[in-house]
């Protein structure tokens, strides 16, 4: 079936692709141990250690995110290792539980509620009892892409330095770099994961570790050193260098990466961060204004990269989203793990204006209207009162 106009991918990642980053990619490929590669490859890693707010070694894979997952573990962590993961929803579980306890981690999985964000609380609860020191690592999602909450990290590590617990923190920046702020150095993160399919505006197929120089140490004391030489830190540092990478790298996604990074800067990552802020409480804005609830029920907790929305009891998201994809060419986030069929998700994050979400949250509301969801109309009117407040 032809259909007009464009399709509206929201989802909460991949997100839209810019045409700058689209037009970027398409060019010969060159070849990957020569000088005019060497330029690129030193342009992208100075340019991801701006947007990861570090002067540390970032790392690129050709890889996805969960790949960048196993790449912190397995450097920075033995089999048998102890460490302690908040749960946050279903990445918590599956991007880093599943991948940690097939490492051969052991794992203490801190319960959540997935309507929040971590805890400080209950991490200090799990910290404060381990006076030998026995936990190697904290592993946090910074954003829930499952239920669109946000974690405090400043709050986290202040936890982690009232007790001077010397764990490495390790953290889940793959729907949050880019889109909402994230303080690598500041907040003395030892290993941050991130992908390009989200706030950098890039396909998927790139991977990321920011890696502190206590994590690098920690690698190297490691009791049992890794047999991965794809994945390993010190390997890629070496080659990195000059530009270059141990093995064939995503050449013309790295194209695409450094249009993205120049974009990004063009408009300054505070912009960014206040742009993504702005459609953040205007989507909040347009749920209130339906009567519907959001899952992530602490404010100080909501995302600005996506929002979570339950459906009233009786109603399938699922059967929701099938009609507005039909009807109106519009793909929204379905309800993962426990909140599969309970609950949608809008993504607002990268390549994204006013009436991108304008369009997005119409959308919904016809949507909502079509199948017969008990709701309020004027959710369209109140987001757009929203917008235009001045930023």
């Amino acid at each position: 079936m032809s259909r007009s106009g464009r399709h509206f991918l929201q989802i909460p990642g991949p997100t839209n692709v810019p045409d700058r980053v689209l037009r970027a990619m398409d060019a010969p490929v060159i070849d990957h141990r020569g000088p005019e590669f060497a330029s690129l490859g030193r342009a992208v890693l100075e340019g991801m250690r701006a947007i990861f707010q570090t002067a540390a070694h970032v790392i690129i894979y050709p890889s996805s995110g969960t790949g960048a997952c196993e790449a912190a573990l397995t450097n920075a962590l033995s089999p048998g290792d102890r460490i302690v993961i908040m749960e946050t929803g279903w990445f918590s579980h599956v991007a880093w539980r599943q991948v940690a306890e097939r490492l051969g981690l052991v794992v203490d999985y801190v319960p959540g509620t997935w309507r929040r964000g971590a805890s400080p609380d209950d991490l200090e609860g799990r910290l404060a009892p381990d006076r030998g020191h026995a936990i190697k690592a904290v592993v946090i999602v910074h954003n829930e892409t499952s239920t669109g909450a946000t974690s405090r990290l400043r709050d986290l590590r202040a936890v982690m330095n009232r007790l001077r617990h010397p764990a490495l923190l390790i953290v889940d920046t793959v729907s949050s770099l880019a889109s909402v702020d994230y303080r690598h150095d500041e907040w003395e993160v030892d290993v941050a994961v991130s992908g390009s399919q989200k706030g950098l505006m890039v396909p998927p197929g790139l991977g990321f570790n920011a890696v502190s120089e206590k994590a690098l140490k920690a690698s190297l004391a490691r009791s049992t050193r890794s047999t991965s030489t794809y994945w390993d830190w010190h390997e890629m540092i070496r080659a990195n260098v000059a530009g270059y990478f141990p093995y064939t790298p995503a050449t013309n996604l790295l194209y695409g990466l450094r249009e993205a990074v120049t974009m990004l800067q063009e408009e300054g990552l505070q912009n960014t961060f206040c742009r993504h802020a702005r459609y953040g409480e205007a989507t909040r804005a347009a749920v209130r204004a339906w009567g519907l609830e959001m899952v992530c029920e602490e404010p100080s907790d909501y995302s600005n990269v996506l929002t979570a929305i339950m459906m009233p009891e009786g109603h399938d998201a699922d059967r929701l989203r099938k009609l507005i994809l039909e009807r109106f060419d519009m793909s929204l986030g379905t309800g993962l793990g426990k909140l599969a069929g309970k609950a949608f998700r809008i993504g607002h994050l990268g390549s994204f204006n006013d009436l991108m979400l304008a369009g997005t949250l119409g959308g919904v509301e016809m949507g909502l209207a079509a199948a017969g969801v008990p709701h309020r109309p004027g959710g369209v009117t109140a987001a757009l009162a929203h917008l235009a407040q001045p930023a």
